[in-house]
C-alpha cells in the first residue's frame, strides 16, 4: 500500500496517507501538514520511500513516520497526568520526525533529537530552521538536537520549575535497528511511557521487526511486535 501514498506536494502526500489509513488521527494529520518534507528529503520529497541523507543514514519513508507517531500518540500529547511530555528521538537524522514530534507535545513539551554523528545533528537543526514553524520551536526550547550514543539514551535535566516531573521520557523513538532493547532505554522510559524501536530478529541483522514497548504506572514492561522492517543499524558511527 505504501507506494500509493506518494504525492506531488506535501498536502497531497499527507492526504494520501490519510485516505489509506496510515494517518488516522486529525491531530497527527495537522502536524504532518505543518512540516513540509521538502525541507528534510534531498530529492523527491513527496515520494513515499526512504532516501539517503549522507553518512550512511537515511530518512525513512513517510508512512513509517506516520506509523511511529500513531503508535506513541497516547503518551505524546500533553494531559493532566503529563502536562509536559518529553520525547527522545534516537537517530534523528534529517530532523523530520523530531519536528513533527515537537508540533504535538504542546507549549511545555520537549523533544530531543539524538545523533551519534555531529554532522547529522547539525543537519537536523539546520533543516528545522528552514521553516518559520521549525525555527520557532527551536528558539522556544521545545526542540533541540544533541550528539551522543543512542544505545545509552540521553539524560536531559528538568527545566526550572519542573523538577518534580523528573527526567524520564514519556516517549522514546528509535530510528535505527538495535541489536537488542538496550537496558538504559528501558531505565530512562517513564512509567507510564512507550517506546517505538526496530530490533534485529537474528544475529545476521537482516531480519528486523518494530516493537512497541509499554511501561505501565507500576513499571511493568510489555512488548508487542508490530511489523517487519529494514533500518540502518544503531551502532558506532561509520569510519571516515
Amino acid at each position: 500500500m505504501a507506494w500509493r501514498c506518494s504525492g506531488s506536494s506535501n498536502a497531497g502526500l499527507v492526504a494520501n496517507m490519510w485516505t489509506h489509513g496510515l494517518i488516522t488521527e486529525p491531530l497527527v494529520k495537522e502536524a504532518f501538514l505543518k512540516v513540509d518534507r521538502r525541507h528534510y528529503a534531498p530529492g523527491m520529497p513527496y515520494q513515499d520511500s526512504p532516501q539517503p541523507i549522507g553518512y550512511e543514514a537515511t530518512i525513512s519513508a513517510p508512512h513509517m513516520h506516520a506509523s511511529a507517531i500513531e503508535n506513541v500518540l497516547s503518551r505524546l500529547l500533553p494531559s493532566e497526568t503529563s502536562p509536559a511530555p518529553r520525547v527522545l528521538d534516537i537517530g534523528s537524522g534529517s530532523g523530520y520526525l523530531t519536528h513533527i514530534f515537537a508540533e504535538l507535545v504542546g507549549d511545555r513539551g520537549l523533544v530531543v533529537g539524538l545523533e551519534h554523528i555531529s554532522e547529522l545533528r547539525d543537519l537536523g537543526e539546520a533543516n528545522m530552521k528552514k521553516s518559520p514553524e521549525g525555527k520557532k520551536l527551536l528558539e522556544a526550547g521545545i526542540a533541540k538536537f544533541v550528539v551522543g550514543d543512542g544505545r545509552l539514551g540521553w539524560v536531559e535535566a528538568a527545566r526550572a520549575g519542573e523538577e518534580q516531573l523528573g527526567t524520564a521520557w514519556d516517549v522514546i523513538h528509535v530510528g535505527a535497528a538495535a541489536k537488542e532493547v538496550h537496558s538504559p532505554l528501558l531505565e530512562q522510559l517513564k512509567a507510564p511511557g512507550c517506546m517505538f524501536i526496530p530490533v534485529d530478529d537474528d544475529s545476521t541483522g537482516w531480519d528486523q521487526s518494530v516493537w512497541r514497548i509499554e511501561k505501565d504506572e507500576e513499571g511493568k514492561v510489555t512488548r508487542k511486535k508490530l511489523f517487519g522492517v529494514r533500518y540502518v543499524p544503531l551502532t558506532d558511527p561509520p569510519r571516515r
